[in-house]
């Protein structure tokens, strides 16, 4: 068949896709693929870089495999072609079939890379080059403001400071400003809210939100077509630059290197810059030192877990925005027993007016007893690294520094790899993290972990046992 099958049966499975994904995701992770050619039931699909094929076989191989199989039927093949420059290997498939139900996918050794380069038109990240930079979208989130921050001790020095940035971008000792926490307390709030009123009050100045993740794709790209200063350049002429997730840099030495300079020529030249993070500088893992001592010129103000008082203007701040009222006591219920942080208080709240639209119900303090409870019971419980680490070498009765180690005997092997199996479960971490931080690998050898252990536990009964075994000791 031609390429106008192909590209036809990938066009519908891009509409199943976009529909299932966030518009951002979709942009990122999907426009860029090239149908290649469709062979029987085999699609040829181009991607830029073989990072780009490792984070969609992560994250997004189950809803292709929905995709295709809904097109072109149970026996459907997808074939990555992965175009890189000056790679030469040999013309082997990185073939994955989609299963029937009963079945998993089975993979074969390689991906196909070709010698030609593509060699596209110059096109900055978010702008076509050429146009001004005032034309620059911030990207940022209006509803995300300081109004509905709410303040408390737990938050009080973070939103102080962020204030006093956005009243004065580049021109106080807050630079960088780090905004370090756990899950769901507002750091991208926060930098949101400071973008949004530096916006509002210097309409001239331009204001830049970026993931990290959206960053380092960006960086793929710009060496991928030798774009490389375009790329540095577009950067270095934000005049607040807002990077959200910052750790996920670890273990990427080259998006760390171009982040150095972009860093330094912003810095050098009284540009305002704003990071958020999940952990401290302090206890960043495979980040170069130069660029940890950048991010410590500043500021790192944490947001932690709020307390009782703030729990309850958050609750109160919700409804009034939302017009819903609610009995005190139901709103002090929630606030007694949700206490990890801000997205679980909303959540519990949401949930409580959906029951309460859609099956006609009031709100009482039983219904809040039944979300709540729910709730708690369905929130996983996180674990470090580091821990899920200690008790795996425990289970195997090794020392973690011989878990970590070189040896390739296989039981140790298994160890290390059941490790990582278990912070890619459990852990908010990115898998260059979690591969720095389990005997220093890099991505793939964490990525090909995890496929291993999902493998010998539909086809070996002992190693399934151990996976059940570390399961309950982790999570329980």
């Amino acid at each position: 068949m031609d390429n106008n099958d192909a590209l036809q049966v990938w066009n519908e499975c891009l509409s199943f896709i976009k529909d299932n994904i966030k518009p951002q995701a979709f942009k990122t992770w999907f426009v860029p693929i090239k149908p290649i050619k469709l062979v029987g039931n085999s699609l040829t699909i181009q991607v830029p870089s073989r990072f780009f094929y490792e984070w969609l076989e992560e994250h997004y191989i189950k809803i292709l495999r929905v995709a295709l199989v809904k097109v072109l039927g149970e026996d459907a093949k997808l074939i990555y072609d992965v175009k890189m420059e000056n790679t030469y290997s040999s013309k082997k498939a990185h073939t994955v079939k989609i299963p029937s139900s009963n079945r998993k996918p089975l993979y074969s050794q390689g991906i196909t890379v070709p010698l030609d380069i593509d060699k596209r038109e110059l096109r900055n990240p978010f702008v076509i080059p050429g146009i001004q930079k005032v034309k620059i979208e911030s990207q940022l989130n209006p509803n995300y403001n300081f109004d509905n921050f709410i303040e408390g001790d737990s938050n009080r020095l973070a939103r102080s400071a962020g204030i006093a940035v956005a009243n004065k971008p580049g021109g106080t000792s807050f630079n960088p400003l780090l905004i370090y926490g756990g899950v769901g307390l507002g750091k991208t709030h926060l930098a949101h809210a400071i973008g949004v009123s530096v916006k509002d009050k210097y309409p001239e100045k331009t204001v830049l939100y970026i993931s990290t993740e959206l960053f380092i794709q960006q960086y793929i790209d710009s060496v991928k077509n030798n774009t490389r200063n375009d790329f540095i350049h577009f950067y270095q002429m934000i005049d607040v630059l807002i990077v959200d997730d910052v750790q996920f840099l670890s273990g990427k030495k080259g998006t760390q290197d171009v982040f150095f300079h972009i860093f330094n020529h912003l810095h050098q030249n009284g540009k305002q810059v704003i990071l958020t993070s999940d952990k401290a500088p302090v206890d960043m893992q495979d980040m170069e030192q130069r660029l940890l001592s950048r991010f410590k010129w500043g500021l790192s103000a944490e947001l932690q877990a709020p307390d009782y008082e703030t729990r309850i203007s958050i609750l109160q701040n919700k409804l009034y925005r939302d017009g819903v009222e609610m009995p005190e006591e139901i709103i002090e219920y929630i606030a007694k027993n949700i206490k990890a942080n801000v997205r679980e208080l909303e959540g519990v709240l949401i949930s409580m007016i959906a029951q309460s639209s859609f099956n006609k119900r009031e709100f009482t303090l039983h219904l809040a007893k039944q979300i709540v409870n729910k709730f708690i019971k369905n929130t996983k419980k996180e674990v470090s690294i580091d821990y899920i680490q200690k008790v795996v070498s425990k289970y195997f009765e090794m020392d973690v520094s011989t878990l970590q180690s070189k040896t390739r005997k296989r039981d140790i092997v298994q160890a290390r790899q059941l490790a990582m199996y278990f912070a890619k479960r459990l852990t908010k971490a990115s898998l260059a993290s979690i591969g720095s931080q389990i005997g220093s690998r890099d991505h793939a050898t964490v990525l090909h972990a995890c496929k291993t252990v999902n493998n010998l536990t539909e086809t070996d009964r002992q190693f399934r046992l151990y996976v059940e075994e570390l399961t309950k000791k982790l999570t329980m």
